[in-house]
């Protein structure tokens, strides 16, 4: 299991990733992708929430945090949810 410390040092590495990893310019690729609406993170957080939970609520809060919640969801997932 992780600790406090380390699970806090996953998150601010991610978000750093993030953070950094802007471009200045806009390409065309970067265009299609924001103009596009729900991302890839976005639909499978959505459906992992949804069949864990049955709820509109929580699969709707974890569509907004998409890629985090799906890292989230394979760490700590079930036996029973692994196929």
């Amino acid at each position: 299991m992780m600790t406090k410390a380390k699970f806090y040092f996953f998150l601010f590495f991610i978000f750093s990733i993030q953070a950094f990893s802007q471009e200045t310019e806009t390409t065309p690729i970067i265009q299609t992708v924001i103009s596009s609406g729900f991302g890839l993170g976005t639909v499978l957080a959505v459906v992992t929430s949804w069949e864990r939970n049955k709820s509109v609520l929580l699969a709707f809060l974890h569509g907004i945090f998409s890629w985090l919640y799906v890292i989230y969801f394979v760490i700590t997932r079930k036996k029973s949810e692994r196929k």
